[in-house]
C-alpha cells in the first residue's frame, strides 16, 4: 500500500473514493501539513499502490487495510477527511474505533444504503460490456475526469488522475469498487454498509463539516439530506456550482474551511 505521510501534529487521514487515488487531495497536504500529520493512503489496487489481480477487493478488504496501516503508522486518535468510496471505507473502520476519531470532514460521500444508482454507472457493471468499458477502454476513469467536474480539467490534471491506471491490469480495482456496490440484501456488501450505517450513532458526538458539490449526479442531494437526518448537528456547506470532484471545482473555497475546520 502506497501512502503520503508528510508533516508533524495530530494526524488527519485523507480517504479517496473510485476511481481517483491520493492525488485527489493534492492541494489539501500541503495545506494541512503545516499543523497536522497528514496521512493519504492508494487503496490497494489504486494509485501507486500494487494491483494484484486476484483479490478480494471488497469493501470489508478495504477497510481492514485501512485499519492495519493506521495501526502500522502507530496512529492512536485522528481526524478523517473522506470523499466517495472513502466515506464508506473511512467510517466503517471508525464505527470500530469510535474512541480513536477526532473530527470528521465529508466531502461528497456515502455510508448508507440507496436504491439510487445512475445509468451511467450501472451500465459499467454489465458482464462483458463492463469490463470492456472499464478495464479495456478505461471509460469509468476517463468519462469521470469529464462528468465528475464542472470546469474542464487542465490536461496536465487529467493526466494525473489517469496516470496509474494505464492498462488493463491497472484497472482491476476499479472496475471491482463498480461491482461492489450492493443493489440487493444477496450483495455481500449490502450488510456491511447496512451494519455501518447503525453504527454510525456512535460518531454523532464528534464535530463533523459536510463540504457538498451541489451539481454531483451521483452523490446528489439526496445523499446530503441522508447525512444531515443522521448527523443534524454537523456543519454544512453546499457549493452550487460543483460536482463530484469538489476539490478540483471549488478549491479555492473548500481547503481553507477544512483547514481552520481541523485547526
Amino acid at each position: 500500500m502506497s501512502y503520503v505521510d508528510v508533516g508533524s501534529g495530530s494526524p488527519v487521514l485523507l480517504v479517496h473514493g473510485n476511481p481517483t487515488w491520493s492525488f485527489y487531495y493534492r492541494r489539501l497536504i500541503p495545506a494541512l501539513s503545516g499543523q497536522q500529520r497528514v496521512i493519504a493512503p492508494d487503496h490497494i489496487g489504486c494509485g501507486l499502490s500494487t494491483k494484484p489481480q486476484h483479490y478480494p477487493y471488497s469493501l470489508a478488504t478495504h477497510i481492514e487495510n485501512l485499519g492495519r496501516l493506521i495501526d502500522q503508522l502507530n496512529v492512536d486518535q485522528l481526524d478523517l477527511v473522506l470523499h466517495d468510496w472513502g466515506g464508506a471505507i473511512g467510517l466503517g473502520w471508525a464505527v470500530r474505533n469510535p474512541e480513536r476519531v477526532r473530527r470528521i470532514v465529508l466531502l461528497n460521500t456515502a455510508a448508507f444504503l440507496s436504491p439510487r444508482i445512475p445509468w451511467r454507472i450501472a451500465v459499467c457493471r454489465y458482464p462483458v460490456f463492463g469490463d470492456l468499458a472499464v478495464r479495456g477502454l478505461n471509460a469509468f476513469a476517463v468519462a469521470a475526469t469529464f462528468l465528475a467536474v464542472e470546469r474542464p480539467m487542465e490536461p496536465a490534471v487529467r493526466d494525473g488522475f489517469l496516470f496509474p491506471y494505464r492498462s488493463w491490469a491497472d484497472r482491476v480495482a476499479i472496475q471491482r469498487f463498480v461491482r461492489d456496490i450492493p443493489l440487493s440484501p444477496r450483495h455481500p456488501t449490502w450488510a456491511l454498509i447496512d451494519a455501518i450505517d447503525r453504527d454510525l450513532v456512535l460518531l454523532r458526538d464528534r464535530p463533523m463539516l459536510i463540504l457538498w458539490g451541489g451539481r454531483d449526479w451521483c452523490f446528489s442531494d439526496h445523499f446530503l439530506a441522508g447525512w444531515l437526518q443522521r448527523f443534524p448537528a454537523a456543519e454544512v456547506a453546499r457549493f452550487d456550482d460543483a460536482g463530484h470532484y469538489l476539490l478540483e471545482d471549488a478549491h479555492a473555497e473548500v481547503v481553507p474551511r477544512v483547514v481552520r475546520f481541523l485547526a
